[in-house]
């Protein structure tokens, strides 16, 4: 149970990580092959694996008062950020009008209200056998592309087709994921991964918004039957590259593994961060290859700010709706002054 726990809360700040990484790699797309292979590669696993994880989690839903908790926990947080975002971006972007739409996710928040319906969508799902279910989930998702009209409107477009990869993440047993730590599977997820690097990077006509799930085949091209047969495509080559990057996660503690409990405070907090960095002269600093590594480390250092505990205890009133974390640091602070004098 503990490795477990250990290998979730791992790939949770590793995926995380990623996330961060990816929107940083977003500025430089344009300006080097290898730079945009990277990132179509980064975003064939990070977040399809992290739907996949957040499936696997929500096999307790059918128990009394989860609905209720993940509303308090995905909803809540979703309209406060949305007010949030909404205001930072007006004073960011010098914005005329202050505009509030909550049925229009800001940018990342399109997650928690996909996860919310993800686990509504579970009461009816989870009736059916794993393979009718997945199969209907993916016949929904393939068909959805032709729908114009649905995109980022209540994020219903990647609620759509990413709904199979957290129906995987349900269905799958810890039985099932013990195969990917064998020595011979790690072998070949290495070659896989390289392989998908370099098809990426030899194929630069790749529309990298393929692999975000929020847009219509209209947008992407002519909307056609080959559409859905790509869309398809990329799901295979995302449940490789999942499965492929998870047989990497360590298993054990390590000084990473607690972090991995917050990533919900990165996650909503790291677009303060990216934003500014876009519409900054900070990005002028990033155009080489060393400096695309220092850039992987501060993409390491800011995914490690946001879920330390000093950050938890302040945000963790906005973001959960409670303060434990800063009643426990006004105890010790408390107990440090009584020691100290």
């Amino acid at each position: 149970m503990k490795q477990r726990d250990f290998f979730f809360d791992n790939a949770k700040f590793i995926l995380m990580a990623f996330v961060v990484f990816g929107h940083l790699l977003n500025t430089y797309i344009h300006d080097s092959e290898t730079i945009y292979a990277l990132y179509k590669t980064i975003y064939s696993f990070h977040m399809p694996a992290f739907i996949l994880v957040s499936g696997f989690f929500a096999k307790g839903f059918y128990q009394k008062g989860y609905l209720g908790k993940i509303t308090k926990k995905l909803i809540l947080p979703y309209v406060i950020f949305q007010l949030i975002y909404a205001v930072y971006y007006y004073f960011l972007y010098q914005r005329s009008a202050l505009t509030v739409d909550l049925l229009d996710p800001q940018w990342s928040l399109w997650f928690l209200i996909s996860l919310f319906c993800w686990n509504i969508m579970l009461l009816g799902f989870s009736k059916l056998k794993p393979y009718v279910g997945i199969g209907l989930s993916l016949i929904i998702a393939l068909l959805i592309g032709y729908m114009d009209n649905i995109s980022n409107y209540l994020s219903l477009s990647r609620t759509f087709v990413f709904f199979p990869m957290f129906l995987i993440g349900y269905h799958l047993s810890k039985d099932q994921l013990k195969k990917l730590f064998t020595p011979k599977f790690r072998l070949a997820s290495l070659g896989v991964m390289l392989v998908i690097f370099i098809g990426f990077y030899l194929n630069t006509d790749i529309n990298y918004k393929w692999l975000l799930g929020s847009k219509p085949y209209a947008e992407l091209e002519d909307a056609t039957l080959v559409s859905m047969f790509k869309r398809l495509g990329f799901y295979g080559l995302s449940l490789i590259s999942v499965f492929s990057f998870l047989s990497f996660i360590p298993r054990g503690q390590y000084f990473f593994t607690n972090w991995g409990k917050q990533t919900l405070y990165v996650y909503l907090l790291h677009g303060f961060f990216i934003r500014f960095f876009r519409e900054s002269t900070i990005q002028d600093y990033f155009s080489n290859t060393e400096s695309f590594i220092m850039l992987a480390c501060l993409s390491f250092l800011i995914t490690v700010l946001l879920s330390s505990e000093m950050i938890a205890t302040l945000a963790q009133p906005i973001i959960e709706l409670k303060a434990t974390k800063t009643k426990r640091f006004m105890s010790r602070t408390k107990e440090y002054i009584k020691q100290a004098f």
